[in-house]
């Protein structure tokens, strides 16, 4: 069996955050590393690294993944699509900062009030839906095309400044306008009203990203994919992978349910938001539960020959760190294995 496992923001981006990072163990999570191979690339989303690791190109459409990938949504079909998630845009000295809807708790009645909203005032455009209060969709119509499209993903930019929400070419002039008038419909919208008398932070813009139409499938380099990431199991299915939920209990209810030989991707998302909101205490926390529920099982299970390799791809501000071990490597006893903040620490100090 072989397992790559996701972890983005594995690392924590302030190395001398001794707050954060002071005291924290992790033998499981820190064994491993140790007796492992690291390559480091340069920063890529959570997204593309997904994408890469599913076989599909750097320019997947992610929009189309993630509604392939939804339990009840939409049939992707060769529309094209966008990301149209609900956020809120607030000035701080001088910076737009944005927030997602993770930190807006949307209602799913204000989620379906609003979509309904924005889908008849842009009934030429193409089709809005909604899968979930923090996850919306714009099916464009037929004839029209975005062009190129370089917006980030919403994990790369939530809770940071952002300068710009949409690229300036010419063929997406249309598609600035329709954000406009888009945020002046959010504005005047009787739910964003009642939000505001309560004291409520608005949904008072759209994040348009991912357009493109769903990929042809590829190789399939994971016979199973353990996530409950839409865009994960979206490029699962895009892969021919078999799509699988990401187990409660952790990595040994993975390894009572997997095949021995297959090969098995896990996406472990839960320390991205920590990190992206500056939680330290969460971070621990969330670092602390997969410690025991999938570093420290997962290690013994390598060392063991249960799982007979096993690479770790953590997305970080450090870039794109990889490591990777089999079972002679984690019989490696004289290597040493260091704290989590010693990580950070090194990785700082070789920033390219």
């Amino acid at each position: 069996m072989q397992i790559t496992l996701v972890v983005p923001e594995l690392v924590w981006p302030e190395p001398d955050d001794r707050e954060t990072l002071a005291e924290l163990a992790l033998p499981g999570l820190a064994t491993l590393l140790a007796r492992s191979r690291l390559q480091r690339r340069p920063q890529q989303s959570l997204e593309a690294t997904v994408c890469a690791a599913c076989g599909l190109g750097d320019d997947t459409a992610y929009a189309a993944c993630r509604v392939h990938g939804e339990e009840h949504g939409p049939a992707a079909g060769s529309a094209v699509w966008l990301c149209a998630d609900p956020i809120h845009l607030r000035l701080h000295q001088e910076r737009l900062i944005l927030a997602d809807a993770a930190t807006l708790d949307i209602a799913a009645s204000e989620a379906r009030a609003i979509v309904d909203a924005l889908d008849r005032h842009f009934a030429d455009a193409g089709r809005f839906h909604l899968a979930s209060s923090d996850r919306w969709y714009l099916e464009l119509a037929a004839g029209r095309e975005p062009g190129h499209f370089d917006v980030l993903p919403l994990s790369a930019v939530a809770g940071r400044s952002v300068s710009r929400q949409l690229p300036e070419t010419a063929e997406a002039r249309w598609l600035r306008r329709l954000l406009n008038e888009a945020q002046m419909v959010l504005h005047q919208h009787p739910v964003n009203q009642r939000r505001d008398e309560a004291d409520r932070a608005t949904i008072n813009s759209l994040w348009l990203w991912g357009a493109g139409r769903l990929p042809a499938a590829g190789d399939v380099p994971f016979t199973d994919v353990w996530s409950d990431l839409p865009l994960a199991r979206g490029c699962g299915r895009v892969a021919g992978s078999r799509i699988r939920e990401r187990p409660a209990a952790g990595a040994a209810a993975l390894l009572a349910q997997a095949a021995r030989g297959g090969q098995h991707l896990v996406v472990l998302d839960g320390l991205q938001p920590c990190v992206q909101y500056e939680d330290g205490a969460a971070y621990r926390a969330a670092l602390l539960e997969f410690e025991g529920s999938w570093f420290a099982p997962l290690r013994q299970a390598l060392a063991s020959g249960r799982v007979r390799r096993l690479c770790l791809q953590a997305p970080t501000a450090y870039g794109l760190l990889s490591w990777s071990s089999d079972t002679r490597a984690q019989w490696k006893l004289w290597q040493r294995p260091p704290t989590l903040q010693a990580i950070a620490r090194d990785l700082a100090a070789t920033a390219a």
